[in-house]
């Protein structure tokens, strides 16, 4: 069941808004919210994955006429360094059926992202944990084809990133918006052209450095929300109440024109799941944090998320 609150029609925008609170999720939402952008739209029970995951990358592509969903690395149900993993796994929605693919090559990592373009899947970013509580931030682009079942290096992002938003514009361009770098949050847009294997940079928001937000793309519009950005107090970061949308110039790519959105009718900010739709033309936000956490879903405060 899902029920509207909120819809706005964007000006100079062709699709609307839609803020849903939702008590059900269409797909993979197990634990901590994941990130997938796909063509489904329509609300139904599916297989969960083999294995229980959280902060894993999801993207949803067709290959040969068939819906496959793809969740890649993450972090097992110990919620420990030591049990992130580069496992990843394939559901073909048509047989609601899993199956397991080559794992991602490389270390697991959390915070990637992942984005379908065509007949590929891309995973992108990302970091890797390590016992003393450090975090290796990741520029890796893995590629996954999965007609030729085969792994392979994609161009590396120019600024490693962790926990940030990514989406396709014409089936062919990676826009790879904010995250957390080595020096903190991020305002950036990043920008992947999947047919010269090359980055560039898009437009930045003009919204204050974030990650942890949720979006996605649908025609020609950007749109995320909420995330984590600094603060000057303690535990130094703390949700973000700023919502945007974005219109990509039809002739130029790397040109955005941002403005700014109202927030969802919701208290979560962090981490909240997110569907773009083509077909229907929506992106839908469900789930998330009213609290900043760690990756073991304990909040910077030290107390649970819920």
């Amino acid at each position: 069941m899902a029920y509207r609150d909120r819809a706005q029609k964007h000006p100079g925008s062709d699709f609307m808004v839609f803020w849903y609170s939702m008590r059900k999720i269409l797909l993979l939402l197990l634990g901590l919210p994941i990130f997938i952008m796909c063509a489904v739209a329509a609300e139904e029970q599916l297989q969960p994955l083999p294995v229980p995951v959280s902060n894993n990358a999801v993207a949803g592509i067709k290959v040969n006429g068939q819906l496959l969903v793809y969740s890649m690395t993450g972090i097992g149900s110990k919620k420990t360094w030591n049990s992130v993993t580069n496992a990843a796994y394939a559901l073909n929605v048509k047989y609601d059926t899993w199956t397991a693919i080559k794992p991602v090559p490389g270390s697991g990592r959390l915070g990637a992202t992942a984005a379908g373009v065509k007949e590929q899947v891309f995973l992108i970013g990302g970091y890797v944990p390590d016992p003393q509580g450090e975090q290796a931030i990741v520029s890796d682009v893995s590629i996954y084809e999965p007609v030729a079942l085969r792994w392979y290096r994609g161009a590396e992002l120019p600024i490693a990133v962790r926990d940030a938003v990514s989406g396709v514009y014409k089936d062919r361009y990676v826009y790879v918006i904010g995250g957390f770098t080595k020096n903190g949050p991020t305002n950036q847009v990043q920008l992947y052209d999947s047919e010269t294997d090359k980055w560039t940079s898009a437009t930045a928001s003009p919204g204050l450095p974030v990650f942890g937000h949720a979006g996605g793309i649908v025609n020609d519009s950007i749109v995320y929300v909420g995330g984590a950005i600094a603060s000057s107090g303690k535990p130094g970061f703390t949700p973000s109440d700023e919502a945007w949308i974005g219109k990509i110039d039809r002739k130029d790519p790397r040109k955005i024109e941002w403005s700014k959105l109202p927030l969802p009718p919701s208290a979560a900010r962090y981490r909240i799941a997110a569907v773009a739709s083509e077909k229907d033309q929506r992106i839908y936000f469900a789930g998330g944090s009213d609290k900043v956490y760690e990756f073991n879903g304990i909040g910077l405060d030290g107390t649970p998320t819920t």
